[in-house]
């Protein structure tokens, strides 16, 4: 038994591999993957740039109003994590000149500065046209903020009392649960790292796996050449054959997109010798330093182990159901149609794993992590937000666990009765009838 097992699941897993889809998929993926990691060189290559400032070319006519809007500019822009965006250049010569610079590169931005009896402070905007959202706020909140400083400047108020207006409150945190010191603070933005690096692909590969298992059974039984091979061999054999190739598939598929982003990150340190973090801002950066620093990071161990594990599972239980699903089916159409509650079901999981910081605190959000088929998804990002624990996501393993052995024992009833079964009437009823027998 065990060689025909290993012989028929070779087979089906080099039916998948050795083909001119698999192959073009993954130059496609490749390309993509390796694009993404290196998506500012690609652009600096044709010609973008994506470290050239914007110049700001200020006229000042208040004669005090310069270094202060440069300095609130600068403020502004590391609040936004956009420093070094912009240039600000002082321009001596007239606003009619400064529209030629702008004719000259529709990126300048003249700014004239003039005094204002009412309001301190006049400004007028000339740009080409329409620029960003992000910097028109910042140059705004800039003006705004130098009107306000020359103000207080004019009221006499002395250098003491202005650093004191200026100077930053440090704010005193206290925490009732020291235990959620660290983790509550970084765990939305981990959960927003980690979620469409390994979650969104886990989620693409089951939907993979299910569709793949289903139309390779679909296609022996319309070749009539599942009859020749379970005539050699049983329908168990047969049945585990399919598991374990597709299994093996998405797996290796897993690796391969591994391998993608690691030499997409690979490329990127050889030819620009920086990581891909430090594209990513400055913030993000000091977040998961202090993630690796306060502890938070060595939980990171076993939350991709038991994660891992759970996942594991859950492919093996998408395998298990699909195959049954796909020996009742004639034809693909039937298959997509009895397939379609289980894609409604990872939709579920997937959805309610992007929205898991919303749930905090809910029963519901905890009962449901521990579903089969949807706890793999959901599970680990309630881990990673700290609204479930270790014991929990135990618990969500233990019912895999029952699932796949419910799938084994009582599939492989529907496996036998429909592997051989052409009719497409009254496929429930077949699938009951199996069942009890």
């Amino acid at each position: 038994m065990k060689s025909k097992l290993g012989f028929l699941t070779s087979v089906s897993l080099k039916r998948k591999i050795k083909t001119k889809w698999f192959l073009a998929a993954n130059i496609l993926l490749a390309i993509v993957i390796i694009g993404i990691a290196n998506i500012d060189s690609i652009i600096n290559f044709f010609g973008g740039d994506f470290d050239s400032k914007d110049k700001i070319y200020v006229i000042d006519n208040t004669n005090n109003s310069y270094d202060i809007f440069q300095t609130q500019l600068n403020e502004a822009s590391e609040s936004f994590d956009n420093e070094g965006r912009f240039e600000v250049v002082k321009y001596e010569k007239s606003v009619e000149e400064g529209k030629k610079l702008i004719e000259e590169d529709d990126k300048n931005i003249v700014l004239v500065l003039n005094d204002d009896t009412e309001n301190t402070l006049a400004a007028t905007l000339i740009t080409d046209g329409y620029i960003d959202t992000i910097d028109y706020q910042l140059i705004n909140t800039a003006i705004n903020n130098t009107k306000t400083s020359l103000a207080i400047m004019n009221s006499s108020i002395s250098p003491e009392e202005l650093a004191s207006i200026y100077n930053p409150i440090e704010v005193d945190r206290v925490y009732l649960d020291e235990s959620k010191k660290s983790e509550s603070e970084n765990a939305e933005m981990l959960l927003t790292t980690v979620f469409p690096v390994i979650i969104l692909p886990f989620f693409m590969l089951t939907i993979f796996l299910v569709q793949m298992i289903g139309a390779e059974v679909n296609d022996e039984k319309s070749t009539r050449g599942m009859e020749i091979i379970i005539s050699n061999v049983s329908p168990v054999t047969h049945f585990f054959s399919k598991v374990i190739a597709g299994n093996l598939f998405v797996l290796l598929q897993g690796l391969l997109l591994v391998i993608y982003g690691g030499v997409g990150i690979l490329i990127r340190k050889l030819t620009t010798q920086e990581s891909l973090l430090s594209k990513l801002g400055s913030e993000l950066n000091i977040d998961i330093s202090n993630i690796l620093q306060n502890g938070f990071g060595d939980n990171l161990v076993y939350f991709i182990i038991v994660s891992l594990i759970l996942m594991l599972l859950t492919f093996i239980a998408y395998a298990l159901l699909a195959g049954v699903l796909a020996s009742m089916t004639t034809n693909i159409e039937d298959f997509q149609q009895l397939q379609t509650p289980i894609m409604i079901i990872s939709l579920i999981g997937f959805y309610l794993a992007m929205s898991a910081n919303l749930f905090e605190g809910s029963i519901f959000i905890k009962v449901v992590s521990y579903i089969p088929l949807i706890s793999a998804i959901l599970s680990p990002s309630l881990l990673i937000l700290g609204q479930i624990g270790l014991v929990d996501i135990l618990i969500s393993i233990g019912l895999m666990i029952v699932t796949i052995f419910l799938l084994i024992k009582y599939g492989l009833r529907i496996y036998k009765a429909g592997i051989l079964n052409y009719s497409s009437n009254g496929l429930w009823k077949k699938m009951f009838k199996a069942l009890k027998e």
